[in-house]
């Protein structure tokens, strides 16, 4: 017989009644009832709900145990009543009757209580992450992650995808986010980096003639936390093809992604083929690039209404003079809210850093006019204008904002979801998936004021190599796309450029010369020159997946030892502080602040 359970806490049911098991678990729940005590066992299969007479003479000693404690339980099987089953849990037709018990791993006084999944602070939860472990929907979470990295690649291998490692520690990379440096003890003065992502090397996987490649591959960036990023690390479903056009790579996520959100969620999907949308439409519609599909929102440009002659909202006409724009979010149906729901999107707008957002409702009786703070500059053939724009009707709320593009699509980016959330428009049932698709080539640094890139250096620009416009490299647009989730950006991914005189070029624009590039990029730059295929990839990121199909808002619930918001594990201790003798060994001085 097995020394410490012959049965989990999750399996038994009427079919095992009168017989004799062991179980082992923690002690989750106790209940008195006088002359009965209910004991609720529990392992990472489940619940089993045991009891022992007064009358026991082991009844006082289990009394005594405390919640958390490891102990091996010997009972009878016992099926329960009819009106006693608890059908919330796999083993409710059935209890234990306790015959002896056995403590394996004593418990000191609990930070945080295990059975129930109340609200505690994060940093006792982190602290103590593997009591937060313990609790039920947290451990679902990770169960629930475990599932889908073995869905996901089992999938991945079906249709043709070898699953290889890259190394974990190479070299420094001049773009992205903050690289994790790590001091080469052999190589005094140099370092290596942590991978923010196998960009370089699942490039030189096609390079080297495997056609289909992916890894769950772990990506470490210095960078701020935030509801849906970790600090430090993260995982992602990374991929790369050969002889590969934009629409394959999306085929294969579309096809991997439609069967993994209907195994493991009963959401419904709203588009099964994911609806492309170009960068600048989704600026223009939604004022981003992560847009919820959800939200039936839609923004409109109303910059043109303000040079007309019949329109006297001077404030926005003089702005629009001096280059601002004017667009317009449209609230359908919404002539009945009271003014102070209106006041209070204006207010809100203003605490986000906004001059606010003007509105007025449109309404008929003898004309079309407007009510509300500016309906009164408007005449009714602008008004019949804006209708048309906006695709508005009789009741509805049109909300304007005036100002840079680039404020105006953030204040209404924003707007729009707080906007759908205060009317419940959003349906919180169904993923809404789409892919952005055109980003341009090139940006503008605000800072700087210089070319950069604005996506991903290595990716193919769009057009005959031969007749790209390298001499107004802003209208250039790349085959880079990313994937959207109920706005929530999955990953980004591009077909690369696989043609090393274009990447001289390209990086010569973003002001890389040619030794640079040669540099910086070395590997990359000599395996192109010796035969590449076109060839294209994304990187899907496991725990926004995850944190989707758990129903989540924020990634640290479908992360198991993630840090806290200051980059910090609170459990380990770590960053922490090293000798003097490791600092020697790898050539290393800690400079004191003064």
């Amino acid at each position: 017989m097995k020394r410490y359970r012959t049965h989990t806490c999750g399996e038994l049911n009427r079919s095992h009644k009168k017989k004799q098991i062991t179980l082992s678990g923690w002690i989750n729940k106790k209940r008195d009832h006088g002359n009965l005590l209910f004991v609720d066992l529990r392992d990472n299969y489940g619940i089993t709900q045991c009891v022992i007479d007064k009358s026991n003479e082991i009844f006082k000693q289990i009394e005594k145990i405390p919640l958390e404690t490891v102990v091996k339980l010997i009972g009878v099987v016992v099926e329960r009543s009819k009106e006693t089953v608890n059908k919330n849990i796999s083993t409710g037709e059935i209890e234990v009757k306790i015959l002896n018990i056995d403590i394996l791993g004593e418990t000191k006084e609990l930070p945080m209580p295990v059975f129930s999944d109340q609200e505690y602070s994060e940093e006792i939860r982190l602290k103590y992450r593997f009591l937060d472990l313990r609790r039920k929907k947290i451990h679902q979470n990770i169960i629930l992650r475990s599932k889908v990295i073995s869905f996901i690649r089992n999938e991945m291998q079906k249709v043709g995808f070898l699953e290889f490692q890259t190394p974990i520690l190479t070299s420094s990379s001049p773009e992205g986010a903050r690289d994790f440096l790590v001091p080469s003890r052999l190589n005094p003065g140099k370092f290596y980096a942590l991978p923010q992502a196998p960009q370089q090397f699942k490039q030189l996987i096609m390079v080297s003639g495997f056609d289909k490649y992916f890894q769950i591959a772990p990506c470490f960036r210095d960078e701020d936390a935030r509801a849906d990023r970790s600090p430090g690390e993260f995982y992602q479903l990374d991929l790369e093809m050969s002889f590969v056009e934009q629409e394959d790579i999306f085929d294969v996520i579309e096809t991997l992604f439609l069967k993994l959100f209907k195994k493991f969620s009963n959401k419904k999907i709203l588009h099964e083929k994911f609806p492309r949308i170009s960068f600048e439409d989704a600026m223009l519609k939604y004022g981003s690039d992560k847009p919820d599909l959800r939200n039936p929102l839609e923004i409109s440009d109303l910059t043109s209404i303000f040079e007309r002659e019949d329109v006297k909202f001077d404030i926005f006409k003089k702005l629009v003079k001096n280059g601002s724009i004017v667009r317009s979010l449209t609230t359908k149906n919404t002539k009945d809210k009271p003014r102070s729901f209106f006041d209070g999107i204006d207010k809100w707008a203003k605490e986000q850093g906004s001059s606010g957002l003007a509105y007025f409702t449109l309404e008929k009786e003898d004309k079309v006019s407007a009510k509300g703070p500016v309906g009164k500059f408007f005449s009714e053939n602008s008004l019949l204008e804006i209708m048309k724009i906006t695709k508005s009707s009789i009741g509805d709320t049109v909300f304007l904002s005036c100002g840079k593009k680039n404020d105006v699509e953030k204040i209404l980016s924003i707007a729009r979801n707080k906007i759908a959330e205060d009317l419940d428009l959003i349906d919180n049932d169904t993923f809404s998936f789409c892919w952005i698709i055109d980003y341009p080539m090139f940006e503008i640094d605000e800072i700087t004021k210089k070319i950069k890139f604005s996506h991903n250096p290595f990716s193919m620009p769009q057009g005959e190599l031969d007749k790209l416009d390298l001499i107004n490299p802003l209208n250039l647009k790349a085959y880079q796309y990313d994937i959207v989730c109920n706005g929530i950006e999955l990953s980004s991914g591009a077909i690369r450029n696989h043609v090393p005189e274009l990447m001289y070029k390209l990086f010569e624009i973003a002001g890389y010369s040619k030794n640079d590039v040669d540099s910086k990029f070395s590997g990359m730059i000599n395996a192109l020159s010796y035969g590449a295929p076109p060839h294209g990839g994304i990187a899907p990121g496991i725990d926004r997946i995850v944190m989707l199909l758990a129903n989540e808002k924020n990634i640290r619930e479908v992360t198991m030892f993630p840090m806290n918001q200051n980059a910090q594990d609170l459990m380990m201790n770590a960053p922490s502080k090293v000798s003097d003798e490791q600092l020697k060994e790898l050539n290393l001085n800690i400079k004191k602040n003064s």
